[in-house]
């Protein structure tokens, strides 16, 4: 096969493997909270526990299992993970307030020994234009599969409840084991892991960027359907288009990268952070249901930008025997912030309530902004 139908194929493959598979990932992780709040009767602490628990085993797989298996072991744990998600799709519409704990917690770790392995395979190729090529069509998968994944379930939720769902993504979830199979994984003897990962620049800068924006980001997934639906009055199928505003422009902004990737990451980062703190004010702040989508939308510039530029931190620092752990941590810090922000904010909003609890969160974006340039400002890792 010549390079360039391989690298059409890749990128195919890669693309329809990552909408199916964050579709379905988004899905769960930002239904588990109304899901238990409006089904099964938990309150917001709960909801957020429950919202929690799926990003704390997915981050035990990200961080513990995934990075210690080799090439050709992870990739049949890749395919088998496929097959259990979809297998739990069905499971999840037939639960119950007991069992949905268990089949949350298998469906994490599930999702960990998937998404590193996404991300790697996005950065396989030895030119470095095209490998920061792939990783923005990989983020614009993400965020095609954000569009797909909210429009699907708000169209679903207004004929039907939260349980039906989980039903109607089991043709994606078909999609994602069937090409699982294809997936590149990298051609390797051994892979390293462990502490010379995490000491990796690229890791801290990534880790560090992403705090910027992730730490808001948690308590969205968890709670914005939540604080639509109290704040506003809507229904539910409405407030869950909340996503849309914002997952389609952080599209446009992933699209746009990959059509012209950054050179220098230091400006953008920079207007990104900005626009997250404005952003996020102003949702808060909004006197009306209109005006906060509005707000969506212009959080949805950051939510397209930060992510990608954090993985090409991550590939502008990494050789293909420490990519897979450098990813696999940097997802495994993710998960840190998807387990413990909805359980802070669940708990800070039954005190101060849940607009200002999510304001707080301006705080820790702010102090992670300062760390990353006063570190990273003149490094060539955001220059190059």
């Amino acid at each position: 096969m010549s390079d360039k139908r391989s690298f059409i194929y890749m990128a195919l493959v890669l693309s329809l493997i990552t909408i199916a598979t964050r579709a379905t990932n988004n899905m769960v992780t930002t239904t588990l909270a109304p899901l238990g709040k409006y089904v099964f009767g938990f309150d917001n602490l709960l909801a957020g526990i429950i919202d929690a628990v799926v990003f704390l085993s997915t981050f035990i797989s990200t961080s513990y299992i995934n990075p210690t298996l080799q090439s050709s072991s992870r990739k049949k744990a890749f395919i088998s993970a496929n097959l259990i998600i979809f297998v739990l799709l069905g499971i999840f519409y037939l639960s119950n307030a007991v069992i949905i704990w268990i089949i949350t917690g298998i469906a994490g770790i599930a999702f960990g020994l998937i998404l590193p392995n996404l991300i790697t395979s996005a950065s396989l190729v030895d030119d470095k234009r095209t490998a920061e090529r792939l990783l923005s069509l990989y983020s614009t998968s993400l965020s095609i599969s954000l569009i797909i994944g909210p429009s699907l379930e708000s169209y679903v939720l207004s004929m039907f409840g939260y349980k039906s769902v989980f039903l109607a993504f089991l043709p994606l979830g078909a999609l994602a084991f069937g090409l699982s199979w294809y997936v590149k994984f990298p051609e390797v003897k051994r892979e390293t892991h462990g502490m010379s990962a995490i000491k990796n620049k690229g890791f801290i800068s990534s880790v560090l960027s992403i705090t910027t924006y992730n730490v808001p980001f948690a308590a969205l997934t968890a709670f914005l359907t939540i604080y639509a639906i109290e704040k506003f009055g809507v229904p539910k199928d409405l407030a869950y288009f909340s996503y849309i505003p914002f997952f389609t422009i952080s599209f446009l902004t992933r699209l746009s990268m990959t059509i012209r990737p950054f050179n220098s990451l230091r400006y953008p980062l920079l207007i990104s952070i900005l626009i997250t703190l404005i952003g996020l004010t102003g949702m808060v702040l909004s006197p009306s249901f209109y005006s906060f989508l509005i707000f969506m939308a212009i959080l949805g510039i950051p939510h397209g930008s930060i992510f990608p530029m954090s993985t090409i931190m991550i590939a502008r620092s990494t050789s293909q025997i420490e990519r897979n752990a450098v990813n696999s941590y940097f997802l495994a810090y993710n998960n840190i912030l998807f387990v413990s922000i909805p359980i802070i904010v669940g708990a800070l909003s039954q005190i101060i309530g849940l607009g200002y609890a999510f304001l707080v969160l301006v705080i820790p974006v702010v102090i992670s902004a300062v760390m990353f340039f006063a570190r990273f400002w003149n490094d060539k890792i955001i220059l190059s």
